[in-house]
């Protein structure tokens, strides 16, 4: 099934074999992608209960992005960074196997590919044709889904092997799994996806971090996630792949600060919840604080350093970036919904080439960004139950410059861009098969 399988991704991508001159500037990638962390909650993007010093200074040796995007909720995040498509195509906790994923085209180009933690779009089930190792990653630890019941099943490839109530113990071991896959793989070209359980739903701490923040429990566990990122990047400091790794850190949404009296029920009274900063809103929501979350991108004599770049950028624009960094080709046969930010990276192009970025919810489109302009429809009808800031009924138009945080709605001071972007959201064709939108696959009757 396997074969069959690289085979149909062989011929669905139109593979361009990297030059032997080229084998050598081919990056590795590293992706480290934590879980409900918010836009204000490391030092480098304003925090001032959270340190995070091994993440400030990545910033100083890569670029910090402020208008990147990621999805509202973790499994169409996921998805959507896996394949390069909005999740209203790529279908969030129900991705299909016939999806094609950043690491079957790394895979396809030599690449040794690795997902350790949370994978959460099998509908959290063990579907073995719909698990990591099916979709192109040579090694899996982790978990199927996540941790709302304040346990974990962690399986080793398609082997299920415990469940844990230690959710202290989670940041530690994924990155210990994540240093063995270097060291492992030191030797040829990688992409390691580490997506962490924290900071979600049921939180905690090692004894190591565990009431030393000022930002409560939560930030007990950012300062740890932090530490433990410090610990991989010395690793590849140690292999000599410093110089030849793309790393990327981000995270899949927004925080729940919209959930914070169930969170403070489920953790004794503690502080469970991070800050979306400045934003509107947080976890679930089409407002920005919902969506636009940290992204920091190091890779050194490459990535300009010490940069700070408000270039609309996203998750979905990971996997042709990727596929061009190491000379193979995107996907013919589909709709790839990112594009190729190689220049933006690299410095070449300060604006890259995205100009324009679709907001969707369950399925249903809530908003478009083009430039500086965010333009949120009327009428919007799905949303999920915790988030308490719906809005109006009405069109909302924000300039994202001066207006950060969503608070002045200018859309009759300013009709013809409502107009131009009324025509850009209606431009978005839909597939015309929608995907299930939920978390767990519904019970046969």
């Amino acid at each position: 099934m396997i074969r069959t399988r690289c085979l149909a991704v062989l011929l669905a991508v139109w593979l361009a074999i990297p030059a032997a001159s080229a084998e050598k500037d081919r990056p590795n990638f590293l992706v480290i992608f934590t879980d409900d962390q918010g836009y204000g909650d490391l030092g480098c993007y304003g925090s001032q209960t959270i340190r995070s010093p091994r993440l400030d200074q990545l910033a100083k040796e890569g670029t910090r992005f402020t208008s990147f995007y990621a999805q509202i909720v973790c499994g169409p995040s996921r998805s959507a960074l896996l394949t390069g498509r909005y999740p209203i195509r790529s279908w969030g906790w129900s991705m299909p196997a016939e999806e094609i994923t950043i690491a079957e085209l790394l895979k396809t180009a030599g690449y040794a590919t690795a997902c350790i933690g949370k994978w959460d779009v099998s509908n959290r089930a063990a579907i073995p044709n719909r698990m990591p190792n099916a979709q192109g990653f040579d090694y899996f630890w982790g978990t199927l889904g996540a941790n709302d019941d304040g346990s974990v099943v962690l399986h080793h490839n398609n082997k299920e092997i415990g469940r844990t109530r230690d959710m202290a113990s989670l940041t530690r071991t994924y990155t210990d799994r994540a240093i063995a896959f270097l060291k492992e793989n030191k030797d040829k070209p990688f992409f390691l996806y580490v997506a962490h359980t924290m900071v979600h739903s049921i939180i905690d701490a090692s004894p190591q971090f565990k009431g030393k923040s000022k930002g409560g429990l939560y930030g007990d566990a950012v300062e740890e996630l932090d530490y433990h990122t410090g610990r991989l990047l010395d690793v590849l400091d140690e292999l000599g792949l410093r110089r030849n790794t793309l790393v990327i850190f981000t995270t899949d949404n927004g925080p729940w600060n919209n959930l914070q009296e169930v969170l403070r029920k489920r953790h004794n009274g503690a502080v469970a919840w991070g800050s979306s900063g400045p934003l509107r809103e947080g976890k679930g929501s089409t407002y920005e604080g919902g969506i636009r979350v940290p992204c920091i991108v190091r890779w050194p004599g490459k990535v300009p350093a010490g940069r700070v770049s408000d270039a609309i950028f996203a998750t979905i624009d990971f996997l042709p970036t990727f596929a061009h960094l190491a000379g193979c080709q995107t996907p013919k046969d589909r709709i790839i919904d990112g594009v190729d930010q190689t220049d933006l990276l690299l410095g070449k192009n300060e604006n890259g080439a995205r100009d324009h970025y679709f907001y969707f919810c369950q399925n249903e489109l809530h908003a478009v960004r083009k430039g500086k302009w965010k333009l949120r429809l009327p009428n919007l009808k799905k949303f999920y139950g915790y988030v308490d800031d719906k809005g109006s009924k009405e069109t909302e138009l924000y300039d994202l410059d001066a207006d950060i945080g969503e608070k002045q709605n200018v859309a009759k001071k300013h009709p013809e861009v409502v107009a131009e972007l009324m025509k850009l959201a209606r431009s978005f064709d839909p597939p015309k098969k929608l995907g299930y939108t939920g978390i767990y696959l519904p019970r046969k009757k």
